[in-house]
């Protein structure tokens, strides 16, 4: 009879009885070999389970105090439950946006994963038939990309959307009639320093109307090959826009607020702010003034006015956060180079605090402004029926 010396071996992280149970499987074995092939099996199991223990996995402290010291970015798992917005917000850490910007893009696909969550149980239902929200829904992750400067394009222009800056004289409109009308403002001594300080942000405000609606032309027009419409290239521009007009909303409530602020900037600047002005926010300002166009009861507008008043709060808190990042961001960056490690924790701390509630009130104003914005569009298509 074989003796087995168990006094030399190593079970590690294994219980005993893990360990009496294999040791019966090997003495019901038929000779001394298959006994010390599990004996083999053994000792390998039990060095793997103490390897394992000692190293911790990517979820341990060790693991997430090392990626917090090595990166001022933090470890998350998926931002997003859609692949491609993945993949999109990789890239896009990458580019050299930002903080604040990469919080408004965040807010931007934020809002493009509800709609595209929205369309898939649609289309489940059976409910997209012709494939038009399908097809709105690339044109606005399009619009997103090229936002962003993100489309492949060297000439794409990021668009500030945030009012961070004052830079008044470095800053251009892109546009002779803007300009023009600015000028005049200025110089007409009919403004103080706070109201030319509003009427910029209504002209930038103006700016980034026209850019977004000439980006969405253009995807529509790449999506959707307008000029093989088109039979006459003399007359590409005007056949171009009546197709495009007559079969996109929203191209249309885009131009109608373009055409509606230019005429109210062109008023202000020739005769200078009311006494008592309705809204500050441009956004608020534009939104008030085509629901009165709408076809809105009193009852309907006084509703919609205050709620206006609500959504222009949510705006100014929102620029509240966005500053504080902007401010927390440079900070950051001026404490990595110092090599203090405990002002450096508190300050990424704050950082992160700051970035998720920018990203959580970005979403909120954005999708806010998207259901203010769809009720105005079906009571501006009521008027036209």
């Amino acid at each position: 009879m074989t003796m087995v010396h168990f006094a030399a071996l190593d079970c590690g992280a294994c219980s005993f009885w893990d360990w009496a149970a294999c040791v019966s499987a090997a003495a019901t074995a038929s000779g001394v070999a298959r006994m010390s092939a599990a004996w083999g099996l053994l000792l390998l199991g039990s060095s793997l389970l103490v390897a394992v223990s000692g190293e911790g996995g990517k979820y341990s402290k060790q693991a997430n105090e090392a990626a917090a010291a090595g990166s001022p970015k933090r470890p998350e798992a998926a931002e997003f439950r859609v692949v491609k917005l993945n993949q999109i917000w990789e890239k896009a850490q990458r580019l050299h946006l930002s903080a604040v910007k990469l919080a408004e893009l965040h807010s931007d696909l934020k809002i493009q994963e509800k709609d595209e969550l929205s369309w898939k149980k649609l289309k489940a239902e059976g409910l997209d038939e012709d494939g038009e929200k399908e097809a709105k829904l690339r044109r606005n992750l399009n619009v997103i990309m090229t936002k962003y400067g993100m489309n492949g394009k060297k000439d794409s222009q990021l668009i500030d959307t945030n009012y961070i800056k004052d830079g008044t004289e470095s800053d251009v409109l892109d546009d002779p009639r803007l300009e023009k009308l600015w000028s005049k403002a200025k110089s007409s001594g009919k403004f103080s320093d706070q109201e030319l300080d509003k009427l910029w942000r209504e002209f930038k405000h103006h700016k980034e109307k026209i850019h977004e609606y000439n980006i969405l032309l253009e995807t529509v027009s790449r999506t959707e090959e307008i000029h093989k419409n088109v039979i006459n290239p003399s007359e590409e521009g005007e056949v171009k826009e009546e197709i495009l007009h007559g079969k996109h909303t929203e191209l249309k409530d885009k131009m109608r607020s373009i055409n509606q602020g230019f005429d109210r900037l062109r008023k202000i600047s020739h005769q200078g702010y009311e006494t008592a002005s309705e809204f500050e926010e441009p956004r608020v300002i534009d939104l008030w003034d085509m629901a009165k166009s709408a076809n809105f009861t009193e009852k309907e507008l006084e509703s919609f006015r205050e709620e206006l008043k609500h959504f222009e709060a949510k705006i100014e808190k929102h620029h509240h956060y966005q500053k504080q990042l902007e401010i927390s961001h440079q900070k950051l960056k001026h404490v990595e180079g110092t090599g203090d490690k405990d002002h450096l924790s508190r300050n990424k701390e704050k950082y992160f605090m700051l970035e998720e509630k920018t990203k959580e009130l970005g979403y909120k104003v954005k999708k806010h402004l998207q259901d203010l914005s769809s009720r105005i569009s079906r009571g501006l298509q009521h008027n036209e029926l």
